[in-house]
This record gives C-alpha cells, structure tokens and sequence, in this order.
C-alpha cells in the first residue's frame, strides 16, 4: 500500500513538472530547455506508475539490466553536473559591479516594435543602475530578426529615453544575432570610442554566466546586473541555458 502511494505520489509530481515546461509552449515558447524538460518528467511519469511491470521485465534480460545501469550512472552524473552549474549561475548573476561601470544590455525578442517581458526586465534593470550613475554610458546591443519590425538596439534604446535616459549615454550596436556577437561587436563599438576597461552585462540572472564566460573569452573581466524572469518561464530557459553553458565550454 505504502508502494503504491508512494509511486502516485511520485506520478503526480513529475505530472506537475511536465506542466511547468509545457506552459511555456501556450505562448509559442519551444525550445530545448522545455522540450528535455517535458521529455525526462514525461519519461519519469511512466516509470513511477508502471514500475512494477517494468522493473521484472528488466530483471529477466541482462542487456537491459546493463542499460539501466549505465543509464543511472549517467543521470548521477547529468545532475551532478546541473547542481554545479546551477550554483556557478546564481554565483555569476550576483556578480553586481563595485562602482561606476560601462554597461552593456544583451538584446532579446522583440515584438513587432515593443520588447517582449525578458527584454523590457533587462533594460529596466539598466534602467535602475544608469540612474543611480549619472556617468555611466550603455551600449544596446540586438540585431532585427525576421519578425521584428525594428532591431532589439532600437527597441532598447526608445525605452531607455522613455524612462528618462538622456540619448547621450546611449550607443548603439545593432547587428548581432548571438550573445557571443552581441559581445564581440558592442566591445568593437566601445573601443571606437575609446573606452577602456571592465563592463558590465546586464542581462537575464539565468544567462550571466555563459555572457561571463564569452566576455572572457575575449579577454574581459565582467560583472552582472540581473533581470528577474518570470517564474512560468525560469524552469525552460534555467534547463535550456545549461546547454548553452556546456555548448560555450566545449566550443567557444
């Protein structure tokens, strides 16, 4: 009886986690982090409530008991790994700048002429820093996507003024596609005007780190302002970014 409670209870669970990343999908959000997350909580799902019928059919074949085995040793590992990055992300994203500091917003869907909510949260993050130093200057940088009836920089830039801040602090970069581009060309307009130094990436808490590790790469130390994001869309783009992370270690 307690088994059997016990798998319900595990159902339900991992039910409820398949939601999570499906809830996203209502809003036209499909990607990697959603599609993974759906797939091992569906996955998950079955094994807790046909255990039973499972775990004998298992035992009989020895090349799926090797399997199995192989298969565990493999997600102890996978979250291992995600424990280590997860906290390697929270650490990046507090990583908040020690005074005045040039800063840079990481572009981000644009809907039609208006930011979607993860980039109006980046520049309303910029937004609280610009004011509280009056000198420091910011670069937005986005290109247009397709859908996009006016480049990510521009869509940053019209809400930078709204809120007051002045069009003299602001540069525009607005030709990258990547965050690696976004780097790489807002840094090339930076030393076009001379300056010099660290920066500061204002971005979504769950992408700091991998925007960390690229501004490394280009030989950068960088500090962080964080968006928040909201909560229904977290789980997708926290799982998607460890992709992205690992992606950078291995190739970038």
């Amino acid at each position: 009886m307690k088994g059997t409670v016990l798998r319900v209870c595990l159902a339900a669970v991992f039910a409820g986690g398949f939601l999570v990343f499906l809830v996203p999908v209502s809003t036209g959000i499909l990607n990697i982090g959603n599609a993974v997350g759906m797939f091992v909580c569906a996955a998950l799902f079955a094994l807790s409530l046909w255990w039973r019928k499972i775990f004998p059919f298992v035992l009989e074949h020895r090349p799926l008991r090797i399997f199995i085995i192989v298969l565990t040793i493999l997600a102890v590992l996978l979250i291992a790994l995600t424990i280590v990055l997860s906290v390697l992300m929270v650490k990046a994203a507090e990583d908040y700048p020690p005074g005045d500091s040039t800063v840079i917003i990481l572009g981000c869907k644009v809907k039609g002429q208006e930011p979607s909510l993860m980039l109006r949260n980046r520049v309303m993050a910029a937004v609280g820093y610009l004011e509280e130093h009056p000198e420091a200057m910011c670069v937005c940088s986005g290109g247009q996507g397709g859908d996009e009836l006016i480049s990510e920089a521009d869509c940053m830039k019209r809400l930078l003024l709204e809120n007051g801040i002045p069009e003299s602090r602001i540069i525009l970069e607005d030709r990258s596609t990547t965050t690696d581009e976004n780097i790489c060309f807002s840094l090339e307009k930076l030393w076009e005007y001379g300056f010099e130094g660290d920066v500061t990436i204002v971005t979504s808490e769950f992408h700091q780190l991998r925007a960390k590790m690229i501004a490394g790469s280009y030989g950068l130390d960088s500090y962080a302002i964080s968006a928040s994001t909201a909560a229904y869309l977290l789980p997708t783009y926290w799982l998607r970014e460890w992709f992205g992370i690992c992606y950078q270690a291995v190739f970038g």
